[in-house]
């Protein structure tokens, strides 16, 4: 059955929208109204590129393998191993940061202090790690209805209530937060604490190349893609910019929690209407919303990487899945590494920059994937122009060397802007500013050199 574009656009686009509302809010708030300029620049730079050149690949490649696939098919298959290894391993932080996010929430629905202590977050983290894991031992179905109830109760309704109110706090003729200005709209690049934010709002956009398997479904794609996109990138402005700002209007920056400013805002929003025991429920929302997001991106990437075992660039013990056909050995593999990666939890100086590290190197991770993506694009348009693309960026030749041109250097900025560290880092001291680049900087070479390893050393075995 061929897809309209309004059922493309609210089935794999909206969802995004609505996620991304609530997803980075707690880094995005602290920076107040520049957080506009941030967000456009990254959708339009970032955003809406990956999602025109990820929808051509796949219309053009539609077999199963994804990124995979096409990188292998422009570079070989040791590059697409790399390409798709970086898909996954970006999770592997990535679990850990989200679910700090989770432990905030649930903090707020007994007490908010627990936001604050390093084994409650830590205990809470490994316990909803596993749980997800173990739920997506049974199966896609589960998996899925869990992804739709948590988009709806998770991250629309907490994001229309968040928006609401703050129209509501400004009509009561409440102070604001935040100033605003003309000025205030354009950023200062000049401060550090700012540039910082473009990694963790390329983390927020990054994903689209998953949608882009609907392409072939759709009636037109050509004319109906492109719509469904930039109708998704408005909304992600508009949900993002007001949700951030929401944040900013009742909380003041140097309070604003990188992993608990939406709970904060809840809080003080509702105490504000006289209705503080809304707080705990909102709470439960956002992190069950979050939750869910974690069970369905466990298994996700997941299968990408089932595929090249199945191709033997892994070890055999790799493709063992279980009577639904579930991917067994490599959930588990993924919940031990990032279990373990969550105990920066107990050695950053405060838990907000322990979230901002795993975010940062989830970033970079997903950017060196997406570098080979872009440059994938590119190679292919020259090395394979016969192939039948049922879409195709727009321009020829020369509009996809800008359209993916300017994504892969926006990529690499946001690769360079993930390792300046936090205010709190900064403050602590040069010791602690090495250790923040080193932990960063190892993590990448470690990650990218594993799959190159795996590749030589399954070369050697043949």
């Amino acid at each position: 059955m061929k897809k309209s574009f309004l059922s493309i656009t609210t089935m794999s686009l909206l969802t995004v929208a609505a996620v991304l509302s609530l997803r980075n809010l707690p880094s995005e708030a602290e920076y107040g109204y520049s957080v506009i300029f941030y967000i456009t620049m990254a959708a339009l730079c970032f955003f809406v590129p990956s999602a025109l050149v990820s929808a051509e690949l796949a219309s053009s490649w539609p077999e199963d393998g994804g990124i995979y696939l096409w990188v292998k098919e422009a570079f070989g298959p040791k590059w697409g191993f790399v390409a798709v290894f970086m898909q996954w391993v970006e999770n592997l932080p990535w679990f850990p940061a989200v679910l700090t996010f989770v432990a905030s929430s649930i903090a707020y629905i007994f007490n908010p202090e627990w936001a604050q202590n390093r084994w409650f977050v830590l205990i809470t983290i490994w316990v909803m790690l596993w749980l997800a894991t173990f739920l997506n031992f049974r199966g896609m179905r589960l998996s899925a209805w869990l992804s739709s109830s948590g988009a709806l109760a998770g991250t629309l309704i907490p994001g229309a209530a968040i928006i609401l109110m703050a129209m509501g706090y400004i009509i009561a003729g409440k102070p604001p937060q935040i100033t605003f200005s003309a000025d205030s709209l354009i950023p200062n690049l000049n401060n550090w604490n700012q540039l910082m934010l473009l990694s963790g709002m390329m983390v927020a956009l990054a994903g689209m190349e998953m949608s882009a398997i609907h392409v072939t479904e759709m009636k037109n794609p050509s004319r109906d893609f492109p719509k469904a996109i930039f109708t998704a990138c408005f909304l992600v402005i508009l949900l993002s910019v007001l949700g951030a700002l929401a944040i900013a209007l009742v909380m003041p920056p140097s309070e604003i929690s990188l992993a608990a400013g939406a709970d904060q805002a809840f809080d003080a929003m509702f105490k504000i209407f006289h209705i503080p025991w809304m707080t705990p429920i909102m709470c439960f929302l956002l992190s069950y919303g979050a939750l869910t997001m974690v069970v369905t991106w466990v298994l996700g990437p997941s299968k990408g990487v089932l595929e090249v075992a199945k191709e033997g660039y892994l070890p055999k013990a790799w493709q063992h899945r279980n009577k639904d056909g579930m991917p067994t050995t490599i959930l588990i593999i993924q919940a031990i590494i990032s279990s373990l990666l969550a105990l920066v939890v107990l050695f950053m100086p405060t838990i907000s920059g322990a979230f901002w590290l795993m975010s940062a190197l989830t970033a970079q991770l997903y950017m060196v994937m997406y570098l080979l993506m872009f440059a994938a694009a590119i190679k292919l348009r020259y090395s394979k122009p016969d192939i039948a693309r049922a879409y195709k960026v727009p321009g020829g030749k020369i509009g996809m060397w800008l359209v993916s041109g300017i994504a892969f250097l926006t990529s690499f900025f946001a690769i360079i802007t993930g390792f300046i560290p936090t205010p709190g880092i900064r403050e602590k001291g040069m010791l602690h500013i090495l250790g923040y680049i080193a932990f960063l900087l190892i993590g990448m070479i470690v990650f990218i050199l594993i799959p190159l390893w795996l590749y030589k050393h399954t070369q050697k075995s043949e």
